[in-house]
């Protein structure tokens, strides 16, 4: 099945990389366009894609098409492809489309798309760029069971992948889609400390970065509960207990909680 993309920025050379590297796609097989020529030019050069400024294009060559667009480009974007998803369905082509963006639910999109589509919503996040990203999937009722299977192979190539209610969606975006952010920010933040107290840049981002990434590895390999791994590493009257003392505190746990309710509501808005 030939892959498409609509939109080729950051996320979907991500996507793509990770297809291809994981080879479950060959590159001559994928096709994207943008309306950033200078962009879509580099994409073609760096990840050996076929690339198009034409969205109509795009239609008539791929089976399968990710939408890797801003949320606020999605209306007319979908009332240009639409005639020609139509045209394709009068021959007995059927086009999946994968959406990557908040706030579009598959009621709405199919609204949207005025006509019957088979539609399989995502949501990944940034590190999907280095084989990382956690993305969700949920489909709407055309999607068979193999196509979503197919489409889940696809994403496992740049990370993890779960299907879920759409339900869910909106918590995926603020416990996954966006918290990278949130996670840069503390590593920023550990670093700053670190040099105040006179270790070099460069290495306090090695070291804060790192004690991130092990701590998710534990906790996924181990399948323990978190509260029981910060414990082993809270020795009675230690440093590490004085250090949760303080950010407990200072409302470490509540801010966080906070911030991801107001990413939900947001979500549900857009």
């Amino acid at each position: 099945m030939r892959v498409g993309f609509i939109g080729c920025g950051n996320m979907a050379k991500a996507l793509i990389s990770g297809m291809i590297s994981s080879k479950v796609i060959s590159s001559d097989s994928i096709i994207a366009s943008d309306s950033y020529k200078e962009g879509l030019e580099k994409a073609k050069k760096e990840l050996k894609i076929n690339t198009t400024l034409d969205n109509k294009e795009i239609v008539r060559e791929a089976d399968i098409i990710f939408l890797a667009i801003k949320p606020q480009f999605y209306n007319s974007v979908i009332e240009e492809i639409a005639p020609i998803i139509a045209e394709e369905k009068e021959k007995n082509r059927e086009i999946i489309i994968v959406t990557l963006a908040p706030g579009h639910t598959l009621e709405k999109l199919e609204k949207e798309f005025k006509i019957p589509v088979k539609i399989i919503r995502t949501m990944p996040n940034t590190p999907a760029m280095v084989g990382e990203g956690m993305t969700a999937l949920c489909k709407n009722n055309l999607i068979t069971e193999n196509e979503l299977e197919y489409v889940s192979s696809l994403l496992k190539g740049c990370g993890k992948v779960e299907v879920v209610s759409e339900y869910m969606i909106n918590s995926v975006i603020a416990v996954s889609g966006s918290s990278p952010a949130y996670v840069f920010i503390m590593i920023e933040a550990m670093a700053d400390a670190a040099v105040i107290h006179g270790m070099p840049r460069d290495k306090a981002y090695i070291f804060a970065a790192q004690a991130l990434l092990g701590s998710a590895k534990m906790l996924l390999e181990t399948g323990m509960h978190p509260g029981q791994l910060k414990d082993m590493v809270c020795s009675p009257g230690g440093t590490t207990i004085e250090a949760v003392r303080s950010l407990e505190k200072t409302g470490f746990r509540s801010s966080i909680i906070e911030a991801m309710n107001d990413c939900v509501e947001k979500a549900k808005k857009m």
